[in-house]
């Protein structure tokens, strides 16, 4: 379970790869937020491969942020850390 304010979400696991997600509401948008898989050729997997805590978040089919070790970047260029306690993970 990961909490987020108040509120409570699952964490599932991706048929197909085995990745860790959670969907949930944030400010009114529903997002996803989805494991990085390291077996991809992008700099976010390098960046698991390497033992970073990798998230990407999607909203809408589109990607809008990703997290690495608790720093997030918004697609678009804004970024802000975070605490990392509401982002760890239990499948």
């Amino acid at each position: 379970m990961v909490e987020l304010g108040s509120e409570r979400y699952a964490v599932r696991s991706t048929p197909k790869r085995g990745l860790r997600q959670v969907d949930f509401v944030f400010e009114g948008n529903e997002v996803r937020g989805l494991e990085q898989n390291p077996q991809t050729k992008s700099r976010w997997a390098q960046l698991a491969r390497a033992g970073k805590n990798v998230m990407q978040f999607l909203s809408e089919g589109r990607y809008v942020a990703n997290e690495v070790d608790g720093k997030v970047t918004f697609y678009g260029g804004r970024s802000e850390s975070v605490k990392p306690s509401g982002r760890d993970l239990e499948a």
